[in-house]
């Protein structure tokens, strides 16, 4: 018979935040794969669990995915931890969820702590729409890649970082992003958990001044529809009325219905292009 891999949420600082499912759960299973097995230990200690451990991490997601698969296909039942908070988040066991579904292994999640949710709930900004970014990129190409899609993002934005990247993100954040609203999260539940909302502006000129220190979570402002409206406004403006026209027209549709779209997009009347294009000679 096929185990189950139990996704268990831990901690992300306040103990207190366990569940008692998740520490049931801990000591009912034949082995705990964590992301770091001496922090875990302290965790397990705590709660008086004496389950196994094995090492399941960033540098052997891959090859000791496989072998903890085999292992639940065998029969036995496995928890996921990672350090803090909810493992497959932002995490290599997404990895080991992935084969497990490929290989037909059950899998369940034990939810609790997630840093990303906590900070998004604290933070002042929409809740209603959202994307989570994680850790930017460490490769300058692709973190250029990032920003630029994020540039465009209207959804409110959460991100993780570590004290000695902060300033530089939020000079690249600014720099791409323009002047933003911004809640930055520190050591969310923890005795020092700081909640501080304010603009990149602010955050840096602070930051640059005080040495940041513990995990950072940023929830960012997404960029309102007025502000996309008038760059869309902008870009329509660049090109003449027979360009705007011809840009419809060559994805199918016919003049009357490319002339109603470009009068939209312009923001004025269709007489007024309808005025244009006839006295231009485009129309009979």
């Amino acid at each position: 018979m096929t185990g189950t891999l139990y996704l268990c949420a831990t901690p992300i600082g306040n103990l207190q935040d366990m569940t008692p499912r998740v520490v049931e759960t801990l000591r009912m299973v034949d082995l705990i794969a964590a992301e770091d097995t001496r922090n875990s230990i302290r965790l397990l200690n705590h709660f008086d669990i004496h389950t196994p451990m094995t090492s399941y991490h960033e540098y052997n997601k891959v090859e000791k995915a496989r072998q903890l698969v085999g292992q639940l296909q065998g029969g036995q039942n496995i928890a996921l931890v990672t350090d803090a908070g909810t493992p497959a988040v932002s995490d290599p066991g997404e990895v080991l969820v992935r084969l497990c579904q490929e290989g037909g292994v059950p899998v369940t999640s034990l939810p609790g702590p997630a840093a990303c949710i906590t900070a998004l709930t604290l933070s002042g900004l929409s809740t209603r729409r959202f994307c989570f970014e994680g850790f930017l990129p460490a490769d300058k190409k692709e973190k250029r890649g990032v920003l630029r899609e994020l540039s465009q993002e209207s959804r409110t934005m959460v991100l993780y970082e570590a004290p000695h990247h902060l300033v530089r993100t939020l000079e690249e954040l600014h720099e791409v992003l323009g002047e933003r609203r911004i809640t930055i999260c520190r050591e969310l539940t923890k005795k020092f958990e700081t909640v501080m909302p304010t603009t990149l502006e602010r955050a840096l000129e602070y930051y640059k001044k005080e040495e940041p220190k513990g995990e950072y979570v940023l929830v960012i402002q997404g960029k309102s529809q007025e502000e996309k409206r008038q760059e869309e406004i902008s870009s329509w403006e660049e090109m003449s009325i027979e360009e705007h026209m011809a840009f419809y027209e060559g994805q199918g549709m016919d003049s009357r219905t490319a002339m109603k779209q470009v009068a939209r997009d312009r923001g004025v009347g269709k007489r007024e292009i309808y005025g244009h294009l006839h006295v231009e000679g485009k129309l009979e």
